[in-house]
């Protein structure tokens, strides 16, 4: 009796432990949350890259419209705003801040602020005369004229905020900035700028 209790066992944990039905859902339940984690990070990169994308085309885009004139204006300077936006749709726009900035270097190749426009309120545009930094030493050519577009967009990431990242790396902010040069005459003023 003893005997056929301990074979009856042992065939019991022969039977339970060889049993292999269930196994894909188990081994499902471990793979599924890493699965779901890769699958919204690509998402949310791929939809990060395209905000990026679009910040860069954009910027470029505005800069190449403003050197094509002969004279701007703050309203055809906001108009230029409206081509960003078109850039961007369906993208929310309503954060964007776009600085133009008409960039005079004198003879001896330096560079100073002629005009300067932003479409947010946030900032001041830059003063008129103050030196200008940061231009690629290779558009710093002697007795010429630059216009700047400094673009920049707050990116809100939406698909792990919340669970795992703190608060300050919520929004991220996408910036771009274009040197062009003018296309016609020697420089491109701004009457009320």
């Amino acid at each position: 009796m003893i005997r056929a209790f301990r074979l009856n066992i042992r065939s019991k944990l022969i039977e339970i432990f060889g049993d292999r039905t269930g196994v894909g859902a188990i081994e499902f339940a471990i793979l599924f949350p890493i699965l779901m984690m890769l699958y919204i990070g690509a998402f949310e990169i791929t939809v990060g890259l395209s905000v990026s994308k679009r910040a860069a085309r954009s910027a470029g885009s505005v800069a190449d419209i403003v050197t094509q004139q002969q004279n701007v204006t703050k309203s055809s300077l906001q108009q230029f705003s409206n081509v960003a936006n078109a850039i961007f749709a369906p993208f929310n726009t309503s954060q964007m801040q776009i600085k133009l900035t008409g960039i005079t270097i004198d003879a001896s190749a330096n560079a100073k602020v002629l005009w300067s426009w932003q479409n947010s309120s946030t900032t001041a545009p830059y003063a008129a005369n103050s030196v200008v930094t940061g231009v690629p030493s290779d558009m710093q050519k002697a007795s010429s004229f630059l216009v700047r577009a400094e673009l920049s967009i707050p990116y809100q990431l939406f698909a792990f905020t919340p669970a795992f990242l703190p608060g300050n790396m919520q929004t991220l902010t996408i910036s771009r900035t274009y040197y062009y040069r003018q296309r016609q005459g020697d420089n491109i003023p701004c009457g009320d700028c």
